[in-house]
């Protein structure tokens, strides 16, 4: 390397100490103020494990207007224990750092963009914007779903679900708050389908007419996904779960045809 290029190193990995610095910096301030808002933050956590929880009530709405009672959420109580000295106190810090990421996470984009952005070319970073905006919103959107539909009924169902009589469900702490992270990880993650897609057309690795061949095995994935993911056993939440997903497939067929064609009329 000369000494032009070595300058140029030093120099943008100076660049990346500030960024991550700045990040770091806005994380940290995030987590001390959602550390602080103790009574709010678990209050939103706790929320789905309340019998007043908004999609409970939507469902015994939707109960009372149609006069179908196997949609009826009925009453259910929920008892929390903590069994380890120090389990609540590592669960307020470890919450209190997820709230604060994704309360900054648009900042960090923001930071993280503008420092791989001068690097890229005018079409690139045409196309990089969109994405990232997008994904954003999908993962949102994947994240809320978990939220309000999957993990509260399968809370309920799994909390109401007895082997034995005399065997009564008590609740970590450590298990629900991990299991509602969890969850809201992988809906985020899968919300993300037309992205990768889009990713792997745009590279040529994947054409429309794969995805339209193979519709029906993954109409059948799909289901069983949401089978898995929703174990209360009933139709309705379970086609909660299958139609936007299912929605999200068509949708990657469409943006993967659409990302053929343009590939196509570049290249001639």
């Amino acid at each position: 390397m000369s000494d032009q290029e070595v300058s140029s190193f030093w120099d943008h990995l100076d660049v990346l100490r500030k960024v991550l610095f700045r990040c770091l910096t806005a994380w940290a301030i995030a987590a001390v103020a959602a550390f602080c808002f103790k009574e709010v933050l678990f209050g939103l956590l706790f929320a789905p494990s309340a019998n007043d929880f908004a999609s409970y009530r939507a469902m015994a709405w939707l109960c009372e207007k149609t006069g179908w009672q196997s949609l009826c959420p009925g009453s259910f109580e929920a008892q929390f224990i903590n069994t380890e000295l120090a389990a609540q106190f590592m669960t307020h810090i470890k919450v209190a750092l997820w709230a604060g990421l994704v309360v900054v996470s648009p900042y960090l984009i923001v930071q993280l963009y503008g420092f791989v952005a001068p690097a890229l070319y005018d079409r690139e970073k045409h196309h990089a914007v969109p994405i990232i905006i997008w994904g954003t919103l999908l993962f949102l959107i994947g994240v809320l779903m978990n939220y309000f539909i999957i993990f509260p009924f399968a809370f309920r169902f799994l909390n109401n679900y007895q082997v034995y009589d005399e065997v009564q469900n008590q609740i970590s702490l450590s298990s629900y708050i991990s299991n509602l992270l969890m969850l809201s990880l992988l809906m985020g993650i899968l919300f993300e389908l037309p992205i990768v897609n889009y990713l792997f057309a745009k590279a040529g690795l994947l054409r429309a007419e794969t995805l339209k061949k193979y519709r029906r095995h993954a109409i059948v994935a799909i289901a069983i996904v949401a089978a898995v993911i929703t174990p209360t056993g009933d139709a309705v939440t379970l086609t909660l779960v299958t139609l936007p997903i299912y929605l999200l497939y068509e949708a990657s067929i469409i943006i993967v045809k659409t990302t053929n064609s343009k590939s196509i009329q570049y290249a001639a």
